[in-house]
């Protein structure tokens, strides 16, 4: 199988270019990603289950893309998942995991697609970073928590060098908005050598 999709992921430049690269992608993305060893979502849905005993609290997994991270989120004991992306073919392979509660699209340019305080738990797994959602969504995601609820999300090495993504995080717990629950670099897709850090943010 070719690697175009996964290499040229990092080299988009503009909203509509993405989502127009990840609705060709969807429906070779879990294969490909698969090929190299994708770890991040059980490493992340691990680590949010770790500071959420209740299996029954409702996540939303924000960027689900094609479901792996909801499945993740499943084996790590999760019962009340949504999902949550604008790319149709993505939630197409979501749809096909049974995982989920529900599937929610919606626009990039909407400013607030999440119903503020309607989740405690949210996760971005390999979604806000370099050829993805921009360091402004780790805002829209942390606004959108209520006090106390948990953010769990994935930098990889690609987004670590971009002083933009890991200064909207720093910001946030610089101002005492934001405790740092967890943070673990390791492996991403080992396939590539490629490595992430998972963090666990509480919204104070």
């Amino acid at each position: 199988m070719s690697d175009k999709f996964l290499k040229d992921t990092y080299n988009l430049n503009s909203a509509q270019e993405t989502h127009d690269h990840y609705q060709r992608w969807a429906a070779s993305y879990d294969d490909e990603v698969g090929e190299h060893g994708y770890v991040t979502p059980d490493r992340v849905a691990a680590a949010l289950r770790s500071f959420v005993s209740n299996a029954d609290t409702p996540v939303l997994d924000y960027g689900c893309g094609t479901g792996l991270s909801g499945i993740a989120l499943h084996k790590a004991g999760f019962r009340i998942i949504d999902g949550m992306d604008p790319t149709p073919k993505m939630l197409e392979g979501a749809a096909a995991k049974n995982v989920y509660r529900k599937l929610i699209s919606f626009e990039v340019t909407d400013p607030e697609p999440i119903e503020t305080g309607a989740y405690t738990a949210i996760t971005s797994i390999g979604v806000i970073g370099v050829g993805a959602a921009p360091p402004e969504t780790f805002d829209l995601l942390m606004n959108a928590l209520p006090r106390g609820g948990y953010l769990a999300f994935s930098f990889n090495d690609h987004t670590l060098s971009e002083r933009a993504y890991t200064g909207r995080l720093n910001d946030w717990l610089d101002m005492g908005h934001a405790r740092l629950l967890f943070r673990e670099y390791g492996p991403h897709l080992p396939g590539m050598d490629m490595k992430s850090d998972v963090y666990v943010v509480e919204k104070a």
